[in-house]
């Protein structure tokens, strides 16, 4: 975790550039770390890999009808191909109902590579259109699980609020809440960025709780003004923490664990650990949990939950029942 010291010195060198861009808002998050460039490279080629061979069997599918089909994406597979393997599983499969037009296929949800569980896959343009439409008003209702590493927060229930956008050197970044609306080099906005984080274990003690949307309005509010200030030499902790994201905005969870003080294992990129308790890990531990939608057909609500990911249940002394 970078220091106060070391973002200031950063801010004191743009200030003191008169060709800097001092007039634009200041990222509030650290640059991206120098070890992560080639970990990151290293994880994309062998992504790339796997991914190219990568096929689905029903054991993938956690929910299909005759408009869309859900999948439990594994980590380190691109959702590119995972759109790519679900015509032949469509094909072979004799309970998909209708005829489906495998060219009208269609990514409504992204995760990324590292990224496990839910992702959406509509079978026409039609329902596609209605789908993409509300995830992007924020209609539809997500849950996250992450492994972190960090000092362990003394809330429970935590509510963040801030800005986000990309900073010069196109890098994500954490904003003041302030800044949301104004400009940033190469012209984009600073958009909103909220997410409730609920702590569900740390270092082994705790009880999984199923998800539920009561008591989330009585969470604590940080609204994020100013840099975050983490002692890096404080003892670190294994905490799994649920997320509620309530925009949607590129690598949100992640940003805002590291803000924290309590990157998700394996985030390089924002400086999650990288080797722990003499491990190393191949990719960041997060999991799409769950989704929540009214169907853009029927009007039915959908609720759509993916299995654990191994590393979530061995937070807890008896695994639960949802795991893979």
């Amino acid at each position: 975790m970078a220091t106060k010291t070391h973002l200031d010195s950063i801010d004191s060198q743009v200030k003191n550039d008169p060709t800097s861009l001092q007039n634009y808002p200041v990222p509030l998050s650290p640059p991206l770390p120098s070890i992560s460039k080639n970990i990151e490279l290293n994880r994309a080629l062998t992504a790339s890999s796997r991914s190219s061979l990568f096929s689905l069997s029903r054991n993938h599918v956690l929910f299909e009808d005759q408009w869309l089909i859900a999948i439990n994406k594994p980590q380190g597979i691109y959702c590119e191909n995972v759109l790519s393997a679900v015509p032949s599983l469509l094909t072979d499969s004799t309970d998909s109902g209708t005829e489906v037009k495998l060219t009208e296929l269609h990514l409504a949800n992204r995760l990324d590579r590292d990224t496990s569980g839910i992702m959406i896959i509509t079978k026409s343009h039609k329902v596609a259109a209605k789908l993409v439409k509300a995830f992007t008003e924020h209609k539809v209702r997500k849950t996250y699980i992450a492994s972190c590493v960090g000092q362990a927060p003394k809330w429970v229930n935590i509510t963040m609020k801030s800005g986000h956008g990309r900073s010069r050197y196109g890098a994500w970044r954490v904003y003041a809440a302030s800044d949301v609306g104004k400009t940033l080099p190469g012209g984009s906005i600073v958009k909103d960025m909220e997410t409730l984080f609920e702590v569900l274990s740390v270092n082994g003690q705790g009880q999984f709780k199923e998800f539920s949307e009561s008591g989330r309005d009585l969470s604590e509010v940080m609204i994020i003004e100013q840099k975050s200030e983490i002692d890096c030499n404080l003892k670190k902790d294994e905490i799994l923490v649920r997320a509620y994201p309530k925009s949607g905005r590129t690598h949100q969870i992640r940003l805002h664990c590291q803000y924290l003080g309590m990157p998700i294992r394996g985030d390089v990129k924002y400086e999650g650990a990288y080797e722990w308790k003499e491990r190393t890990y191949d990719g960041h531990e997060l999991h799409a949990e769950s989704l929540s939608f009214e169907h853009p057909v029927t009007a039915e609500n959908v609720l759509i939950q993916a299995p654990l990911p191994s590393w979530a249940c061995q937070f807890f002394e008896s695994e639960p029942l949802r795991t893979n």
